[in-house]
């Protein structure tokens, strides 16, 4: 499969299939986008992030898209400011690759879904294990808060450790404009020059980035991996 990622936000919701009186949960929702696309399906959407601009961007969006169900709160996912069993819905987009301890904020999410409850998990997957390093050292060129993408296996690892039934596993291609890419992190001129040159130097035959970079037209693309995993909380 091969989506936008307006479709693929689209698609997660559909597959996370919720109910209109859910509770839901986002966390290191950053501007809330999953959460957004998942409100109008629930009763209640609590978007949770570390950075305060983020959530005001996301308030603001939402005040745009007539979004009245939603509730943004500031709070460190590794000690979320929930009871136990508070949602019947946890989700993470694209944060998990953030996290130097992935270990913590998963438990904190498990402890505050209800029994019986989803908790759906997003990010990308790391490439072949003799490139990981090599696209993980350029993702943190590009964003220093980039820690470490993870593999199927690894994020699979998650949910079996604390019991969840996985429901769903998929991966899905997400086509990605590097100069786009390197825009939303404003990443700084020097920066992106050299992070362009790698793509280009294995567009012509040299090193592989684990980007698998390709021409569309005159600019260069490659394909993000994403993962999704969707468990089930032990009633």
């Amino acid at each position: 499969m091969s989506f936008s990622k307006k479709e693929f936000l689209d698609y997660t919701v559909s597959r996370i299939s919720p109910c209109a009186n859910d509770g839901a949960l986002e966390v290191a929702a950053g501007t809330c986008a999953c959460g957004r696309a998942l409100a109008p399906r629930v009763g209640t959407m609590t978007c949770l992030d570390i950075t305060p601009a983020m959530l005001e961007t996301g308030k603001r969006n939402a005040e745009q898209e007539n979004l009245r169900n939603m509730v943004f709160v500031k709070g460190n996912a590794e000690e979320l400011p929930f009871l136990d069993a508070s949602f019947d819905i946890a989700l993470s987009r694209l944060a998990f690759h953030h996290f130097p301890d992935i270990k913590r904020p998963f438990a904190e999410m498990v402890r505050v879904l209800r029994p019986g409850g989803k908790l759906a998990l997003i990010d990308m997957e790391a490439a072949k294990e003799e490139l990981r390093a090599r696209e993980d050292g350029i993702e943190a060129m590009r964003d220093p808060a980039h820690v470490r993408n993870l593999s199927g296996e690894e994020l699979t690892a998650l949910f079996t450790a604390h019991g969840l039934c996985v429901k769903l596993y998929e991966k899905t291609e997400i086509p990605v404009s590097l100069n786009s890419w390197l825009e939303l992190t404003k990443t700084p001129a020097p920066v992106r020059e050299r992070i362009k040159d790698l793509l280009r130097a294995e567009l012509g035959g040299g090193e592989k980035t684990g980007f698998a970079p390709y021409w569309k037209g005159s600019e260069i693309f490659f394909r993000q991996r994403w993962i999704l995993i969707l468990g089930i909380k032990p009633l």
